[in-house]
Formats: structure tokens, sequence, C-alpha cells
């Protein structure tokens, strides 16, 4: 579960869903008419109805998408700059013409990430200049992302994701009731709980990974929910860091979305590493 950094995307702090490794065909070429470009995203905005909203129509950006992402009230929150983003440039959703910025939050991290993925893509075109950086000798090296090639996992028509359940070998000890529990239960997050840890990542983003876990913790064994709230994010930190690494691997894994990852070669050291792609080029044409 990794929280991007606002200088990914040319605007200061950050968050979300690092997507699974999965084998997924190529993206197919958006449909474009003159309303926009469309789209089906990996999971779907789901109504109070019940309804799937799955069909998203996006406009390129323009200069006013700009000012948005230049706006000193998102400086400190790249969640909150996204969902001003897609409110501002997604033409329909499913049924519902022009969503409001309430639903864009409301969306799933796995659908506004793959949203803001397609937003560069249908702007500037599919290539894109990235950097990385190898950890161990810090050579850089700059690849051409092919946008229009991220894998992608959907969810079938009409379904809808089903919660998280992580069994954990350590467990979490509660020293009030003297038990230990090891079955968690996780919603997949939104917009809404990406806003909600955005000051925590921004002074520690590992207290930020605890907090959004924390936001998405349906239940943890019997554990009383008056108690599991009272407990809050403090409950990931007395967590092995084996089974923290099962939460992360269980929220990841078969999980719909963009596949953020890259495995890289460093050109200097000759080290195997994994990345996520680089957005710094976001707003750059290539």
């Amino acid at each position: 579960m990794r929280i991007l950094d606002r200088k990914e995307i040319e605007v200061e702090a950050a968050t979300t869903i690092e997507a699974p490794e999965v084998e997924a065909p190529p993206e197919p070429p958006a449909l474009r008419g003159p309303a926009g470009f469309e789209f089906e995203l990996p999971i779907g905005y789901i109504d109070e109805d019940g309804r799937v909203h799955r069909t998203a129509v996006l406009r390129k950006m323009t200069g006013k998408d700009e000012a948005i992402m230049a706006d000193r009230r998102n400086r400190n929150s790249a969640a909150r700059m996204i969902t001003e983003l897609l409110a501002s440039c997604i033409v329909r959703l499913g049924a519902i013409e022009r969503p409001t910025p309430q639903l864009a939050q409301s969306l799933y991290s796995a659908d506004r990430y793959f949203l803001l993925i397609k937003l560069r893509e249908i702007t500037f075109g599919p290539d894109m200049e990235a950097n990385y950086s190898c950890p161990t000798c810090k050579e850089s090296q700059t690849l051409n992302e092919d946008l229009s090639q991220v894998p992608v996992q959907r969810l079938e028509d009409s379904a809808v994701p089903d919660d998280v359940v992580v069994e954990l070998d350590d467990g979490f000890f509660d020293r009030t009731s003297g038990e230990t529990y090891y079955t968690a239960r996780f919603h997949h997050p939104t917009g809404v709980d990406e806003e909600r840890v955005t000051a925590v990542t921004r002074e520690n983003p590992s207290f930020g990974k605890n907090a959004l876990m924390a936001r998405c913790l349906i239940e943890f064994g019997a554990i009383p929910k008056a108690r599991l709230e009272a407990l809050g994010s403090g409950i990931f930190n007395e967590l092995t860091l084996g089974d923290r690494a099962r939460v992360d691997a269980a929220l990841n894994e078969n999980a719909p979305g963009v596949d953020m990852r890259r495995e890289l070669t460093c050109s200097g050291c000759g080290r195997r590493f994994q990345a996520t792609i680089d957005l710094s080029n976001f707003l750059t044409p290539s």
C-alpha cells in the first residue's frame, strides 16, 4: 500500500494504493466521441440503489485543470487535488452526468488512479518520460513509459468488490482483554480515506500507511467496535513487520486497479529493484 508523493505529480503530498502484480491484456483503445473519451473502470461507482456505474467519459485537461493542480489549497494534499481534477474532467460516469467533487472523492482509489493515468494519456499521448534512481548506488536512469500498456485488472461486469480478509501469523495481542487476534477484514480504500490521512502521511509516511489501513479496517477478530475505534492506527504499530507485509500483500494481490509497479535493473551496479511509475512529468508532453 504505497502513498504517492506530490512531487511525482507536480503537487506536494499524496496518497494511495499500489496496484497488484498481475498478468493482464493490454488496455483497449479508448472510445472517442464528441463529448470525450470512454473508459471502463476497474471497479466502478456504486450508488445508493446498488447500481454499478463503470463507464467513465473523460475530456482532455485544459488550462483550468492545470490551475487546479497549482492551487495553493491543494499544495499539501494530492488526494484533494485528484478529487478536484477528476470532478473537473469527468464528463459522465455511467448514467450520472457531470459528477460532483463529492462523487469523485467517494470513488475507489483503484478507479481514481486509473482515471489519472488515462487523463494524462488522452491529453499528451501515451508516452511519458520517467526517471528512476537505484536505491543502492543512486545511479539514475530515464525510461519511456507507454501508459497505454499499463496492465489493468477489472472486476467482472456488475460485480462489486469483496472485503479483503487477512490471516496473520503473529496476530495482535490486546493487553486489555489478554487475547490475541489473527483475522482482520478491510474494505478497499477510497478518495475519502486518502484525504483523511493526508496530514499524517505528510509528517510520516509510515504512520500514514497505518492511518490508511486503520480507516479501511472493518473488523479485527472479536475486538468490540468501540475498542477497535479507540485503538485506531495504533493497532498497526503493534503488528510485526511480517504481518504488516501480509496485510500489504492481501490488499494488493489480485485486487482491481492499475499496476503501477516496475521491475528495473540499475545500469550502474546491476541491482534489480522495484519502483512505482514516476509521474513527475505528468504535465510535460513527451
